[in-house]
């Protein structure tokens, strides 16, 4: 049965650049009144963070940190793009977005992260300015999240504007005080330790700081962001450290969480802001007015969405085939075809063409289950969780020369996936570091997280057999087709940078 979109407001279905004549960078986010408080300041950055258009456009890939997760994960070559009727997301997958520095695909991130350091830069301003130490607990707390939305912003810049870590590498313009007069590019070097300056400051700024719901930026989440900057540097046993202090606070996300159990009806979903394991994520109701242009618009096929009309998302099938069959993760995918009744499912592998090939059907799904079904998205977004540092404990732990420890925690943490874990006790140097990877690609496919791992461990990917370009094709991971131009619009509007 041939479905068809419709959303009569916007154009942007069949348009896939946009012309943006919005200022380019704005300095205060336009959710917020005029001169508010600060936490007032700091909940229009939150929002920003899932609102549609932040990036400038119109256009339906434009929708907050989840638009930019996915292009992450398709970059990394974890997720599949396995349809292209409606074009979004072709010029990634096709990997000529990001050489064309008129493609709105770099300019729709460099927009978004600039406004939420510009939004951070005057919220720190109005309290005093980078070195004010604030005198009340209010006032502390609004700092700390202010310098940790700061860092989250220039953290993922240099990840997505830069091909690998090289600290003597010119990178992008840093910008920390409120003003907006254009600078040159500062040296990695200078970003990162402006990077580890915030959180550091942050986490101390947020201790004791009870935040009103886990949209919010909390001393938890600010460790979270260091640990993965320091990871970035090769900062490994920092890295560990503040991964370990994490695990010790949240409990892992269980068995039953972790796939939807076709069998019973019940479990998984990764779609609750109050699975116990989830630090970091936004709570999304009818109230924020998010449909078709979302994550679950595009990812979703229970959702009215992209994937539900024929351009699915799927998971890369070598890597559906390196996950063990004792493993509950496997069961996450698999392929599926749309009935009079319903719905049928086979593994994600299963020869044969399906309306959903090799989809996330059991890990992400709005919870009626019923295919194109939720058009409202009220299913809540995931910006990080408990496990992701179980799993970066482990990698930094073997990086750094404790193998031992870092094998207890990769076997502890997946004694709730795999049956029987006890093969890691074999694995050492190169093989160790490769399973580590592997498990992270497998446990957080999806989550916008395959990328950053990729980078910091300098991985030659491989594109399986169902990519729709280049199946097949190797590439390394500073190849330039994986990571973002600078975008036209800085290069006109910007005489100082070289």
């Amino acid at each position: 049965m041939k479905k068809i979109l419709v959303l009569s407001s916007l154009m942007g279905l069949l348009l896939t650049t946009t012309a943006c004549r919005e200022e380019f960078l704005q300095s205060e986010p336009t959710e917020t009144l005029a001169n508010p408080p600060a936490q007032a300041k700091l909940n229009g950055l939150y929002l920003m963070m899932v609102n549609t258009g932040t990036g400038g456009t119109t256009g339906h890939d434009d929708y907050g940190q989840k638009g930019y997760d996915l292009v992450s994960d398709m970059l990394s070559a974890d997720m599949v793009l396995s349809g292209v009727t409606y074009g979004w997301y072709r010029n990634i997958a096709n990997l000529t977005a990001t050489t064309d520095f008129t493609n709105n695909s770099n300019y729709m991130p460099w927009r978004y992260y600039y406004r939420i350091a510009y939004a951070a830069n005057d919220v720190i301003a109005g309290l005093g300015g980078n070195d004010a130490v604030p005198a009340t607990a209010a006032d502390k707390s609004a700092m700390g999240q202010a310098k940790a939305m700061r860092a989250y912003a220039y953290f993922y810049l240099t990840q997505y504007f830069t091909p690998k870590y090289d600290p003597a590498a010119p990178a992008i313009p840093l910008y920390i005080d409120a003003g907006v007069q254009a600078l040159p590019k500062a040296k990695q070097s200078e970003i990162y330790a402006q990077i580890v300056k915030d959180l550091t400051e942050a986490v101390t700024l947020l201790n004791g700081f009870g935040r009103a719901n886990k949209g919010m930026i909390n001393q938890d989440v600010a460790k979270g962001l260091l640990a993965y900057t320091y990871a970035a540097m090769g900062e490994n046993a920092k890295a560990a450290t503040l991964s370990q202090e994490i695990m010790a606070k949240f409990p892992k996300t269980t068995k039953e969480e972790t796939v939807f159990d076709e069998t019973s009806g019940s479990g998984g979903g990764f779609n609750d802001l109050k699975t116990n394991s989830w630090m970091w994520g936004f709570d999304l109701t009818e109230a924020n007015d998010l449909d078709l242009i979302s994550w679950w618009g595009q990812a979703d096929i229970f959702s009215y969405s992209y994937s539900w009309v024929g351009d699915a998302k799927s998971i890369d099938l070598d890597l559906y085939n390196a996950i063990r069959t004792d493993d509950i993760r496997k069961n996450q995918f698999v392929s599926v075809n749309e009935t009079a009744s319903g719905f049928t499912t086979a593994p994600a592998d299963a020869p044969g063409t399906f309306d959903y090939p090799a989809v996330p059907a059991n890990k992400f799904y709005a919870p009626g289950r019923a295919i194109g079904g939720q058009r409202i998205i009220t299913t809540d977004y995931l910006f990080m969780r408990a496990d992701e540092f179980h799993l970066l404990a482990a990698e930094t732990l073997a990086k750094s020369g404790n193998e031992g420890q870092a094998k207890t925690i990769l076997k502890s943490f997946l004694t709730q996936r795999i049956t029987d874990v006890s093969y890691i006790d074999g694995l050492s140097g190169t093989a160790l570091l490769n399973e580590i990877y592997l498990q992270t690609k497998i446990e957080l496919w999806g989550e916008g997280k395959s990328y950053l791992a990729m980078k910091r461990n300098k991985a030659t990917i491989k594109r399986g057999p169902n990519h729709l370009f280049f199946a097949g094709q190797t590439f390394s991971y500073d190849d330039d087709r994986l990571s973002m131009d600078i975008p036209q619009a800085e290069i006109n509007n910007n005489p100082k940078l070289k």
